[in-house]
């Protein structure tokens, strides 16, 4: 199954970091697609949100699966998507200059034959981008 891992280090607390992460929609003014909240999650820990990432009703649904507030986020995707099975994690870590070290985990199987390295490239080409995105907000 590939995966695609990415690191990156942003200038600010892992609490607004996370909270960039774990509130999806809050980045969406600084991406090229829109994320909505489609469904709440638990009220007590989030699990269980889902998000649409698109444009107006097309577009993949991720769903939270895990969150431990300031160190990890985990999801799904549940809807949308030509795969058999996509996964993501993302872990926060402070840095000793006060910033916050994220590291980004997709793995995907595709239910079409994607050659890995494609698929690899593809998945990294969408970590960037989210990523970028957090890194406008903080500004």
């Amino acid at each position: 199954m590939p995966r695609s891992t990415v690191e990156t280090v942003f200038d600010a607390p892992r609490d607004i970091v996370y909270r960039l992460f774990a509130e999806r929609e809050s980045v969406s003014p600084h991406l090229p697609i829109q994320v909505k909240l489609v469904k709440a999650g638990d009220p007590a820990t989030g699990v269980g949100a889902q998000h649409l990432l698109g444009f107006g009703k097309v577009g993949v649904t991720e769903e939270i699966t895990a969150l431990v507030p300031g160190e990890r986020m985990e999801y799904k995707i549940v809807k949308g998507a030509p795969v058999k099975r996509h996964v993501g994690a993302i872990t926060f870590a402070d840095t000793a200059e006060g910033g916050t070290r994220v590291v980004y985990t997709m793995d995907s199987e595709p239910s079409l034959p994607v050659p890995a390295p494609v698929l690899e490239f593809g998945l990294r080409q969408l970590t960037n981008q989210l990523l970028g995105g957090v890194r406008k907000a903080l500004r």
